[in-house]
């Protein structure tokens, strides 16, 4: 009798709606965004025969069309990264990268004077498995990453070090006798500790899913280019607390981005 009561607990647990552990948000709000970017960037890496490689990246994006700022530079990222592979299959990652935002319809003078506001600074490190044959190379990357902002926030809305694991599986292929390298891939981004106010029904969840596909075509010994599209899905969850916790607000931001770029490349 005590199991079957039991079971029966067990089973009616599961069938509660998963929103009976999501806040009761005062007011919601949906809203989406399109864009379309043009990136370029360049690229330049060192590598030792002892497997480590030192590496630096700069990209530049900005909105050609956005349904809800306009055209406007967007991001820059330069990121400083150190990498090391004790054996052919395995490498690992540990990186600094600099972010600046561009600016935003929300801003008002103050915030633009206040290099707090648009600055943000991101390590990260991370393990890649890769699997190759002379024409084809699997790869699959975690990443832990942990973005700061030092500017004033409620750390009940936002995180002050947000942490991030990323996932990524990659594909490049290796045309006998050919400059050229096509490949594609995915990554999934999930937030790892978003407050208990933003988090999706009590829980973390994906804010980003990218796919990128490209070539990269090399023009000498030392030198290539990488020429690429990349689709982004992200959902972010804004709140916005006021009256001593009485009041909530939630707004939930869709984006779907369509972006072109190129990279120069120097490896040496």
């Amino acid at each position: 009798m005590r199991r079957q009561t039991f079971q029966i607990c067990l089973l009616s647990l599961l069938f509660i709606p998963c929103s009976l552990w999501a806040w009761e948000y005062s007011s919601q709000e949906k809203e989406t965004t399109h864009s379309a970017q043009i990136r370029v960037g360049f690229e330049l890496g060192k590598k030792w025969n002892n497997g480590l490689r030192l590496h630096f990246h700069e990209d530049l994006r900005s909105d050609i069309y956005n349904s809800i700022d306009g055209p406007a530079f967007k991001t820059s990222f330069s990121t400083l990264s150190l990498g090391y592979s004790p054996i052919e299959y395995v490498r690992f990652d540990i990186g600094y990268t600099l972010k600046i935002n561009g600016p935003h319809k929300d801003w008002d003078d103050a915030k633009k004077a206040d290099p707090d506001e648009w600055i943000r600074h991101r390590v990260f490190a991370s393990i890649t498995g890769s699997y190759h044959t002379p024409y084809i190379k699997i790869s699959l990357r975690e990443r832990t990453l942990m973005e700061a902002r030092t500017d004033s926030i409620n750390p009940l809305e936002k995180s002050q070090y947000a942490w991030q694991l990323r996932s990524k599986i990659g594909l490049d292929i290796y045309p006998p006798g050919q400059p050229v390298k096509p490949y594609i891939w995915c990554e999934l981004i999930n937030t790892l500790n978003a407050p208990e106010y933003q988090q999706k029904n009590g829980h973390q969840f994906i804010t980003n899913v990218r796919t990128q596909a490209g070539v990269k075509w090399r023009l000498s010994r030392l030198s290539s280019l990488d020429f690429y599209y990349r689709f982004t899905y992200g959902y972010e969850r804004d709140i916005n607390i006021t009256k001593a916790k009485g009041y909530i607000q939630l707004e939930e931001q869709t984006l779907f981005q369509h972006a072109i770029g190129v990279v120069y490349c120097l490896d040496w």
